[in-house]
């Protein structure tokens, strides 16, 4: 596949010379609609929007976005660790940055580097809270595991990753105007 740039055309073309519009459009969508799902994460913790958080546990009405999920934490060999975490605002305040930063970066498809080894370094520690090998909690109980090893989190840092090795916020994002920066030209993970 060539990377070269042609005017009016896509970046990425097949060995046959083809275009693959469709692919950097379907990059482009994924790119967003990952980025809405930090977003989103990021606001109903924020605000308290009644769906994962209440009002009354809104981080901006003083509630702790990682108390209950890591505070819940039954499971795995950090669950001590992850318990003297949960509620820590230091915690509650690198979680929330990172669902905004994440959220605003695959939004507008700049600094996708950054945010695919935010979304992983994020995404790995979840997997972990919630270690999806153990079949029984701590407590002996169902732990609700569907799969040992591939679960959403996972399915999150590889798109994350796949999206800044395609660069597909140079489609209906910023990515190419974030590129011809200084800053961003001269120190390539930026990109």
């Amino acid at each position: 596949m060539s990377t070269e740039q042609i005017p009016g055309k896509s970046r990425h073309t097949s060995q046959e010379g083809r275009t693959t519009v469709p692919a950097d459009r379907a990059l482009a969508v994924l790119r967003v609609t990952t980025g809405l799902v930090f977003l989103w994460a990021f606001v109903d913790k924020a605000f308290g929007l009644g769906y994962s958080t209440a009002s009354e546990r809104a981080w901006f009405n003083g509630g702790s976005p990682t108390k209950g999920f890591l505070g819940q934490v039954a499971v795995g060999p950090l669950e001590s660790t992850f318990h003297g975490w949960a509620g820590a605002w230091w915690a509650d305040l690198l979680f929330m940055l990172g669902l905004l930063a994440i959220g605003v970066a695959l939004v507008l498809g700049v600094g996708l580097r950054v945010a695919a080894a935010s979304t992983t370094l994020m995404m790995l520690m979840m997997w972990a809270a919630e270690w999806p090998p153990a079949q029984h909690t701590s407590a002996g109980e169902p732990s609700g595991s569907s799969n040992p090893l591939i679960d959403y989190h996972v399915v999150y840092a590889v798109a994350a990753v796949v999206l800044a090795c395609t660069a597909a916020g140079d489609t209906w994002g910023l990515g190419r105007v974030w590129a011809k920066l200084p800053l961003v030209h001269h120190t390539r993970w930026l990109r």
